[in-house]
């Protein structure tokens, strides 16, 4: 089920960009949403196999569902730079690259649409050997990267090299991240994800797009925590929860707000406003 939260009564110029014919955001929102059919439903062989190595290393897989909408809808946005949040040992940016470039085995491929830049963020150095093997399979180098800054440390480092180079050309320092992001995607354990969002939409360009997993929803009666107190998981998974509808009453003031209820998860789509303000 796709819900889309629609905040002004917009008419986005020829698809917002998407080369289809001028229509209203709700309606951009549903085309963009909805499940692809023309793509293949079988996950992509390298994306399967890194699967099967996550199982074993007893580490979090992203339903599959999740993944291949993600896939479904990052093919409908024309991102010239676009971040994954999150790289894991590659399971989801292995399906990006399998999108952007298609099967790397195969030989003869056409050319696809993809970013001008695609940067993974994973601070674990060990994974990150794992996500440089992947990209040198799809001979991406050119234009993929890993960052194995904490993101935190990345939007901090991004908003102070936008507030510094204002008045200057963009060529006067390099941004942490390539700009501007029009794509962002977040693939995060529960207790970081929210917080990264918050960042994630500061910088997001005008009309870009992020791209999240709800919080799990608590269950059940939890007590309040005792001041001075740790808080319990049940409390914590609480707190994260209220701290992402606080965003989401954020974001829904003056941008616009898809979810699409998928099995296992519900995909938050986030389109920020054209508007620079």
């Amino acid at each position: 089920m796709v819900e889309i939260i629609v905040v002004k009564g917009t008419t986005m110029e020829e698809g917002g960009g998407f080369g289809l014919p001028q229509m209203s955001e709700r309606q951009m929102f549903e085309q963009l949403l909805d499940e692809d059919i023309a793509r293949a439903v079988d996950e992509p062989v390298i994306a399967a196999n890194i699967g099967q190595q996550m199982l074993h290393m007893n580490l979090r897989v992203m339903p599959k569902s999740l993944r291949a909408r993600i896939r479904d809808i990052s093919g409908r946005i024309p991102a010239r730079n676009a971040v994954l949040v999150g790289g894991g040992i590659g399971h989801l940016a292995a399906w990006l690259l399998d999108l952007w470039l298609g099967d790397p085995s195969e030989a003869n491929k056409t050319d696809l649409p993809r970013p001008d830049s695609f940067r993974i963020i994973e601070p674990a150095g060990k994974f990150g050997i794992i996500i440089d093997r992947l990209i040198r399979r799809h001979s991406a180098e050119n234009w993929t990267q890993i960052l194995a800054h904490p993101w935190k440390e990345i939007t901090a480092e991004t908003l102070s090299w936008s507030a510094a180079t204002t008045a200057l050309p963009s060529s006067a320092r390099p941004s942490p991240l390539p700009q501007p992001i029009d794509l962002i995607i977040l693939d995060l354990p529960e207790n970081q994800k929210v917080s990264a969002a918050e960042s994630a939409f500061e910088i997001l360009a005008p009309g870009g797009f992020l791209l999240v997993s709800e919080p799990e929803v608590p269950t059940g009666e939890v007590p309040e925590p005792e001041v001075g107190e740790n808080l319990s998981d049940a409390q914590e998974k609480v707190a994260s929860f209220n701290h992402w509808i606080n965003f989401i009453k954020f974001v829904n003031e003056s941008h616009t707000i898809g979810f699409v209820e998928l099995s296992g998860a519900t995909l938050a789509v986030i389109r920020r406003s054209d508007s620079t303000e």
